[in-house]
């Protein structure tokens, strides 16, 4: 039986359910002193804890038990996106993304990004919720939006590729040799200019291929993220 799980990622250190999830905790379930719950620190670390306070705005606990979460899989997963016109495109991203697994995910801003900018409040809520429906206690890391150039010329994982359309050989994503740590560049609906294709070529990144359909922006980011679990070895 799946249990609520509550997202504090100072618990270790507050013994205290922020507002949110104190609202949720006390208002929507109606949890008492001396009531069980599972909380998570969005770091990898489950606790098991008693409520000594319960109060909308912030619910006490006291801590009974900690124990890791590792994560399921090896790689160290990053997908660098151009956000969609239609955020509600990404925030399907994002969740089932999180659902099967991601450490890291960055917004990038491209030549033919179709969106400038996104707000990190809203995806943030989606990533969080995301990992309480999953029973993961890993919360993705979401960094802000980043030019294009910015982050191929930063970009530090020991493997850097890049799925695009144009032509050329690519390598397909399930033969790539080697999963430690690695971060993947999907493009906008108009796709990455050639000029951003040999800018991310200088810097390190292989170009990849993730099938022969054409995909959408979120279709492919999932598809690079689901595709990276199947092939780890």
């Amino acid at each position: 039986m799946e249990r609520t799980i509550f997202y504090a990622p100072d618990i270790l250190i507050t013994n205290q359910l922020p507002e949110e999830e104190s609202a949720h905790c006390s208002r929507v379930l109606r949890k008492r002193a001396g009531d069980e719950i599972l909380i998570t620190d969005g770091k990898g670390t489950f606790v098991e804890a008693c409520i000594t306070l319960p109060h909308p705005k912030h619910t006490g606990v006291k801590v009974q038990r900690k124990y890791a979460c590792p994560k399921h899989w090896q790689p160290n997963i990053h997908i660098a996106f151009a956000p969609t016109k239609n955020i509600d495109r990404i925030e399907w991203f994002l969740e089932k993304a999180t659902e099967i697994g991601i450490d890291q995910v960055t917004p990038i801003l491209c030549e033919h990004s179709e969106r400038k900018e996104v707000k990190p409040a809203r995806l943030e809520k989606i990533l969080i919720s995301a990992m309480k429906q999953s029973q993961k206690a890993l919360l993705p890391r979401l960094n802000e939006m980043t030019p294009f150039k910015r982050l191929v010329e930063q970009a530090t994982a020991s493997q850097k590729l890049i799925a695009h359309c144009h032509n050329g050989e690519k390598t397909a994503l399930t033969n790539i040799p080697s999963l430690q740590d690695v971060i993947i560049l999907i493009g906008p609906e108009g796709d990455f200019s050639e000029a951003e294709v040999e800018l991310a070529l200088r810097n390190g990144f292989s170009p990849i291929s993730l099938g022969q359909s054409r995909l959408r922006t979120e279709t492919a980011a999932l598809v690079a993220c689901h595709t990276l679990h199947i092939a780890e070895r």
